[in-house]
């Protein structure tokens, strides 16, 4: 056994469970984020995803402030906000104005993809680019966060000397050298990506620069888990997320579907090697079988902290889920 620190972190995607709408799920988000702020975790952070009928989390910042103000320590932070949907004006404004209602619990995680379809993209973006300026983009964010200079015509208010700390996300490479760069911090979208992931974090140590933001390399892996008192409930758990995915790939996203007690007579064996193998490194089964496969991902990866997604239908069990991994993360 490890005895490696690491510290856990909540993933939410907000989802609308089946036969359900986006205001039971966000509720369901706020229940879950005092659960995990009981239980120790150290930030919430949701995601920006754009016309998906069982994501409810598209206006990252509103979500947010609605989470941070029904909790009282834990981190609430974006995982993230897609950047090159965004004025960055906008959204110095947006995570100014949450900090300073917050203070000191607001985290800015940013992305270049996306987050949606290329119809939907064109239609947040109005042709404004592809996300290849998003260098340039997050440096007029940052200055737009510093103190204002002597002169400076365009402040953000609030914002404006603002210490939010600001997080890059990626999926590649890409985000690792950036943020290896500026000396932020990287957090790796490890739950659907697992094949780059060493990649990115050597990328990201090997040429990491100190900052004032960061002395030392910081790395935030997130990663899927369906932890259960035995294998077969966890097995079982675990099937709401592969079937969304599933449904994803054949291009009928939708709500989160109750779980199933065998996948077999619901997907080709095709498509049963793309879910799993885009699901890889998840964490799944009784409390014993991942915490072996939990100190065996630390030992491999060495990060820093995890941020844990647990995509699961029934509510009580999704909170127990993430209650037990808390367990067995305590006794690493």
């Amino acid at each position: 056994m490890t005895s490696l620190a690491i510290s856990l972190s909540v993933l939410d995607l907000c989802p609308v469970p089946q036969g359900s709408g986006p205001k039971q799920a966000l509720e369901n988000s706020l229940v879950l984020a005092r659960h995990t702020e009981q239980l120790g975790y150290k930030r919430f952070w949701v995601a920006e995803h754009h016309n998906m009928s069982g994501i409810a989390s598209a206006a990252t910042s509103v979500v947010m402030g609605y989470l941070a103000a029904g909790t009282d320590r834990i981190r609430i932070g974006s995982g993230g906000i897609m950047l090159p949907n965004h004025a960055p004006l906008q959204i110095a404004e947006q995570f100014g104005t949450l900090e300073s209602l917050y203070p000191g619990r607001i985290d800015l995680g940013l992305g270049r993809a996306p987050g949606t379809d290329p119809a939907t993209a064109q239609a947040l973006r109005h042709g404004r680019g592809d996300g290849s300026d998003f260098p340039e983009m997050l440096d007029e964010l940052r200055r737009l966060f510093a103190e204002p200079q002597p002169g400076q015509r365009l402040r953000a208010v609030p914002g404006a000397g603002l210490k939010v700390p600001i997080w890059l996300l990626g999926s590649s490479t890409f985000s690792a050298q950036l943020a290896a760069q500026l000396g932020l911090p990287f957090a790796f979208a490890g739950q659907f990506s697992p094949d780059y992931m060493f990649g990115a974090f050597k990328t990201y140590r090997e040429h990491f620069q100190p900052s004032e933001t960061l002395e030392q390399p910081h790395v935030m892996l997130g990663i899927n888990a369906y932890v259960a008192a035995s294998k077969e409930q966890a097995n079982v758990l675990a099937t709401s997320h592969q079937q969304a995915f599933l449904n994803l790939i054949r291009g009928r996203p939708g709500p989160l579907p109750p779980a199933v007690e065998d996948m077999e007579a619901i997907w080709q064996p095709h498509e049963k090697h793309s879910v799993l193998s885009t699901l890889a490194g998840t964490l799944v089964g009784d409390e014993q079988t991942v915490s072996q496969q939990l100190s065996e991902l630390l030992e491999r990866t060495g990060a820093n902290e995890l941020i844990i997604n647990s995509s699961i239908y029934d509510q009580t069990l999704r909170q127990e889920s993430y209650q037990r991994m808390m367990a067995v993360t305590n006794r690493l």
